[in-house]
């Protein structure tokens, strides 16, 4: 994590972004049973109009390593938030960049923005049996399954409720 830069997104950013999200969905096999999904990916331009999109970026060469979608609720987005909490999407690293810690740095910037806007949490869904070393990732920041919150956006496909609890 030490000396990546987290900032929004910009316009120039977002062929990077659209391009890492979906090999890191592909790479972790999240677009076996739904492979439109991959255009609801790459359309950061709509993501951005609906929330907040980060990157982690080299502070060095500027290259966009990861990114994340922070939205509240209301937003098309939200699939789990309610009144008080926010919640993260779509948080993707490039493949080739994985374990410089942009997952924990987008991750704990969007902890910190739901901080600065009084929020009372943070929800996100993860996908059953995929993705473990982003549920690792979760729990060591304090995410803790909330199975209530487990839903099905399309049949085959599992996803399992995080939520973290902010402090007052």
């Amino acid at each position: 994590m030490t000396g990546l830069t987290v900032r929004p997104a910009t316009p120039a950013d977002y062929a990077a972004i659209a391009r890492l999200t979906v090999a890191a969905y592909e790479a972790d096999g999240q677009l076996k049973e739904e492979p439109g999904y991959a255009e609801v990916l790459a359309d950061v331009a709509t993501r951005a109009g609906a929330g907040v999109v980060l990157v982690a970026a080299d502070p060095v060469t500027g290259a966009v390593l990861g990114s994340v979608t922070f939205v509240l609720p209301g937003s098309p987005y939200a699939e789990l938030s309610g009144p008080g909490e926010a919640e993260f999407r779509m948080l993707a690293v490039d493949p080739a960049a994985q374990g410089r810690g942009a997952g924990q740095a987008l991750a704990r910037a969007c902890v910190d923005r739901a901080v600065a806007l009084g929020c009372t949490a943070v929800v996100i869904s993860i996908r059953a049996g995929m993705a473990e070393a982003a549920r690792r990732l979760y729990e060591r920041i304090g995410f803790r399954r909330v199975p209530q919150r487990d839903w099905s956006p399309v049949p085959g496909v599992r996803l399992l409720g995080l939520r973290l609890e902010l402090p007052a």
